[in-house]
């Protein structure tokens, strides 16, 4: 095993538990010999303090870009000649997709309290810059807040939810051969998020019918429905505004300014997200045997090159952002450096690049099963692929 928890092939085992599927060491499913208490004694205490001043920074920095882009693309491209505008289309596409990336997830920031001592800054922030992404913005602060709450729990995460193999559709199997894994992980990219939002695929199974848009539903609790409402006035507004927009400008530019790098930001927060609790090397629990830290520990830090900063670090950053999830993003990565040596072999980076990583977590990872020669490991799951 690398240093600090990098994820490299195995060569031994590791607390007798190896991936024999993959020969990737495993992250120790036993309870760690460190309390959290003494996790955050490790981290120096200014790297808790939210500055209103820094996360504005981060938000304005982030919207300068964001109009950059969108002022040279629709006041420049006109003027290019055809066979080139093909080219720049695709450019603007990915840059404003990844700085609007960025909002998100200063946004999703706002959810945590993490972007300054006051809520109601970071609601009001959050809501507006959710909104604008036709994010539900306090409708997913309450699910996503859950998934802290209960990570790596078969029974009670709310989000990317491994099913055990008896309860994996039949079709799943003709789906494991490369052109399957291309059609899942394109649907995955593209519709994954509309779809948990409005129906929550992936998510919690719930006794009835579950909808980030519905105040009434089984997710919410009755004093966070009025904030639902809330959201869907903030979802309404935008897609108001863009319903004149598509009257003003046409269909098409807008297809061609905001769809497209919607469906981009939408792609990436489903690929981070499922990169971050998707591995071989990553248990699940079920609730005889899960328990707060554990789950915690139960994610990975990625590493996504120049975009780590284009994204605040969520990337590989996000084991310390399970641990401390009020700790804003410019500290995050000084903590995470301070806590490696008491994790020790409980924290995971891989920095498998992401493509090859994508493909390798859709093709090992398809459901989670106990390990039939460990009776030890009663209530530990692991990721599997054998049909």
């Amino acid at each position: 095993m690398g240093a600090g928890g990098r994820m490299p092939e195995a060569k031994s085992e590791l607390n007798g538990s190896k991936n024999k599927n993959s020969l990737i060491e495993r992250v120790p499913h036993t309870k760690p010999p460190f309390t959290l208490s003494e996790i955050k004694k490790a981290i120096p205490p200014h790297c808790f303090k939210r500055s209103l001043f820094r996360s504005f920074a981060c938000v304005f920095h982030d919207l300068f870009f964001a109009s950059l882009f969108y002022y040279v693309a629709t006041s420049y491209f006109h003027l290019i000649p055809k066979p080139i505008s093909y080219i720049a289309w695709p450019i603007y596409w990915i840059f404003q997709g990844c700085i609007l990336t960025g909002v998100w997830v200063i946004a999703h920031e706002c959810g945590h309290h993490a972007f300054s001592d006051h809520q109601w800054v970071d609601d009001t922030v959050g809501l507006i810059l959710h909104s604008a992404l036709l994010v539900p913005y306090f409708s997913w602060k309450y699910s996503h807040r859950r998934h802290h709450s209960n990570t790596g729990s078969i029974d009670r995460d709310e989000v990317f939810v491994p099913k055990p193999k008896s309860q994996v559709s039949p079709f799943a199997k003709y789906l494991n051969n490369p052109p399957g894994r291309v059609l899942s992980l394109f649907v995955t990219l593209t519709l994954g998020w509309p779809l948990y939002l409005a129906f929550n695929v992936s998510g919690r199974p719930y006794d009835r019918f579950a909808c980030h848009y519905d105040p009434y539903g089984p997710i919410y609790s009755n004093r966070e429905r009025l904030q639902i409402f809330i959201s869907d006035i903030g979802i309404f507004i935008a897609t108001f505004a863009l319903y004149h927009l598509v009257s003003a400008k046409g269909l098409g530019w807008v297809v061609l300014v905001y769809g497209v790098p919607l469906l981009i930001v939408n792609g990436f927060l489903v690929l981070i997200t499922y990169l971050q609790h998707t591995h071989p090397a990553l248990p699940h629990y079920d609730s005889s045997e899960w328990d707060w830290l554990r789950g915690a520990l139960s994610t990975v830090d990625r590493d996504y090159g120049i975009l780590n900063r284009v994204f605040h670090n969520i990337t590989d950053t996000h084991v310390v952002h399970h641990l401390f999830s009020t700790m804003p993003h410019y500290n995050a990565m000084e903590a995470t450096k301070a806590v490696k040596p008491i994790l020790g072999e409980y924290y995971r980076l891989d920095d498998t690049p992401i493509v090859k990583a994508m493909w390798r977590e859709a093709k090992e990872c398809l459901y989670v099963e106990q390990d039939d020669d460990s009776p030890s490991n009663k209530g530990v799951f692991w990721y599997k692929n054998k049909f």
